[in-house]
């Protein structure tokens, strides 16, 4: 083991002797601090002050963006074109939805939206938050109209409906050709172009047309999707029931395979007065057999084109026509139309039915819906048919009676209160008010 080593005694001499106290310590030298470092330190304790007052104004922001509004009433609101956040912002205020622009114009700059703002019919609600009236705005959530276009209308009276809206802006480049557009209701927000409703509307008619063209059965005596539009304007001309639509096409569809002529009214009516379907008067005798090249009673087969703009549930008739032998149909009083496979049958449904047009001319009640745009059927037999044998009364025979009066035509829908262009009764923009349209 090692052991410490002997301190060898001092004398008492010695030991009474003073003892020099230690040096100090060196001093340490202290190394100065860089200005830089000191820089970098108060910017990062400044920062974090900023941060902390930036995120307690932004948790300010926007627990007052969520926050009810001070709208009191639901309010529609147009922003104009090419208004920035700013002009936005303002109009807001001004109007009573938000109150404080400031406020609404962080929240558009913390969200992302201010570059997305656009203009728009918007439709607020009451107590309606500053984050939703800010989503509304930058999703482009415009207030949606609608204008109905029955089926049946040329494509002039269309043109003349959508040039009629006040809410639809710009001008149509040229009329669209008969049969190319598809009735229905149309949605859109204000300030859209008339063109490109039209647009919309004939590529609607394209794309149902070669939907139902592809279904068609095998033996339909319609070579091409044009026929097909071509004799669903007519079916849509002839009715307005669509309990009957398949019946009527059934018929039309019969006479084209046994080659007999048509003989459909408003094909009379188009040949006198084209796309303006306005006749303004009953149908003369005489039109029934004055050459067009619509008139179905005197030409063959088809017409050269349509007569109106046929809905899907007419083209979908054509295809899906009833498996009948049915020739002839004429109005039943009722508002429908009695058919009959023989020209005995027929002859008899008409004269039951000028008995229902003399009872109610006695009665001075109006024509029913179902005489509208028809002629008044002649005398039996029914010499419009194609019967054997039968004959056509002479033309100063039909247009005269036996008291020397003109024969009564009915009044066609074109031009009468039932025309929808003249009907101002109802609201374009709500379907369900719009009464039924029969041509």
């Amino acid at each position: 083991m090692n052991q410490p080593p002997r301190v060898a005694p001092r004398s008492p001499n010695e030991a009474l002797k003073p003892v020099a106290p230690p040096s100090p310590p060196p001093k340490v030298r202290r190394r100065r601090r860089s200005p830089f470092i000191a820089m970098l330190s108060g910017l990062f304790t400044a920062t974090l002050v900023l941060a902390g007052l930036i995120g307690g104004s932004i948790a300010f922001v926007d627990s007052r963006s969520r926050a009810p509004g001070p709208l009191a009433n639901d309010r529609v609101l147009i922003i104009p074109k090419e208004s920035g956040l700013a002009e936005i912002a303002e109009l807001l205020q001004r109007e009573g939805l938000i109150e404080h622009p400031w406020a609404f114009r962080i929240s558009a700059l913390l969200s992302g939206n201010w570059s997305k703002l656009k203009a728009g019919e918007y439709l607020f609600k009451a107590r309606i938050s500053q984050s939703d009236i800010l989503n509304i705005i930058a999703e482009g959530k415009a207030v949606e109209h609608s204008v109905t276009v029955p089926e049946g209308l040329t494509s002039e009276q269309i043109i003349a409906r959508l040039k009629e809206n006040q809410l639809l802006t710009g001008e149509i480049s040229q009329v669209p050709r008969e049969g190319a557009m598809l009735p229905d209701t149309y949605k859109f927000q204000r300030g859209s172009t008339r063109q490109a409703m039209v647009d919309r509307m004939t590529r609607d008619q394209r794309r149902i047309v070669n939907d139902v063209w592809a279904r068609r059965p095998a033996d339909l005596p319609i070579k091409t999707p044009e026929e097909l539009v071509i004799l669903a304007s007519i079916v849509e001309k002839e009715t307005g029931r669509a309990d009957e639509r398949t019946r009527v096409a059934g018929v039309f569809i019969n006479r084209l395979n046994r080659k007999m002529k048509l003989q459909s009214d408003p094909t009379i009516v188009y040949g006198l007065v084209g796309g303006k379907g306005t006749l303004g008067r009953g149908i003369m005798r005489a039109e029934i057999s004055q050459a067009t090249p619509y008139n179905t009673y005197v030409i063959d087969g088809l017409p050269p084109g349509p007569i109106a703009n046929p809905g899907r549930a007419a083209l979908e008739a054509v295809v899906n026509h009833s498996r009948t032998k049915d020739l002839y149909f004429v109005a039943d009083g009722s508002g429908g139309h009695a058919f009959a496979e023989t020209l005995e049958q027929h002859n008899r449904n008409v004269a039951r039915w000028r008995g229902v047009e003399a009872a109610r001319r006695e009665a001075g009640k109006p024509a029913p819906e179902s005489s509208i745009d028809k002629v008044e059927p002649p005398p039996s037999p029914d010499s419009r048919t194609e019967a054997p044998g039968a004959s056509r009364p002479s033309t100063q025979a039909a247009q005269a009676g036996t008291d020397g009066t003109r024969t009564r035509a009915f009044d066609a829908s074109e031009g009468t209160d039932r025309d929808p262009l003249r009907n101002r009764t109802f609201d374009l923009n709500s379907p369900k008010t719009v009464p039924p349209l029969r041509p």
